[in-house]
């Protein structure tokens, strides 16, 4: 049986590289996304009879609602949502930050985030789908501007263990994934496209890759359906936890 995978932001980065990696296994993917051109280069790449797009912005309720309502028959029997749409926005520290950059990502990554689970939830329970929620080891270690993105992915990773709990018995599985230091486009976005700034970031730093990302997901997807992982926590050998800040008297 052809299983179905709901995959949010793969118009680069995470999500389009295990909307590849899903595909060559032999799923069919919905890939959603803002930007056209990338989802129909996925399409054009593997064929509209394995990959659906839906262009529509995460932040967008209705917009969200018409795309899934004009999911095709074929890719309607979802096995798996893969909540991977999410930014980091600006680097400021909070008295410093923009306002709107703390809007735009609470409204990506928690409240489209939910919105869509709860979505796409009675058709996950009538098939005993699974739902990773890729969250950060933002979520457990603060860091200087790290402020909302942090405080946002925290969400992601209790609001999948209280779907957790509430999924109890239902045989849908629910994981996060919270990775740490991966090179894809996530610096240039939470920088306002300052490549110079990503490339310092990640140089000599040997960070995961997207593929990296995308082969654990698949892998946690493809496990026997009586297995659970609750939380699963990655980074770089080259990356460990920071020492704590003191503030000494000049």
């Amino acid at each position: 049986m052809t299983r179905t995978a709901l995959i949010t932001g793969a118009t680069s980065g995470f999500g389009a590289a295990a909307t590849r990696r899903f595909v060559a296994a032999g799923w069919r993917v919905i890939a959603t996304g803002r930007r056209a051109d990338r989802l129909q280069a996925l399409v054009d790449e593997f064929g509209s009879q394995h990959v659906h797009a839906a262009v529509f912005d995460m932040r967008d309720g209705n917009a969200m609602n018409a795309a899934i309502d004009a999911v095709p028959e074929a890719f309607r029997g979802i096995d798996l949502l893969l909540n991977n749409a999410g930014l980091a926005q600006g680097t400021l520290p909070a008295q410093s930050a923009s306002l709107d950059d703390w809007q735009r990502m609470i409204d990506t990554n928690i409240t489209a985030l939910v919105t869509l689970t709860r979505r796409v939830l009675p058709t996950l329970i009538g098939r005993r789908g699974a739902i990773i929620n890729i969250s950060s080891t933002a979520a457990n270690y603060p860091y200087t501007g790290g402020n909302v993105y942090g405080g946002t992915k925290a969400f992601v990773s209790q609001f999948s263990l209280g779907l957790r709990s509430d999924l109890h018995g239902t045989g849908v599985r629910v994981t996060t994934l919270e990775p740490g230091m991966a090179e894809t486009e996530f610096t240039l976005v939470r920088t306002h496209g300052d490549q110079a700034a990503s490339d310092a970031l990640y140089k000599g730093a040997h960070p995961m890759t997207a593929q990296d990302i995308a082969d654990t997901i698949f892998w946690i997807a493809t496990l026997p359906p009586h297995l659970n992982i609750n939380r699963l926590e990655m980074m770089p050998v080259s990356q460990s936890f920071a020492g704590f800040q003191v503030a000494r008297d000049a």
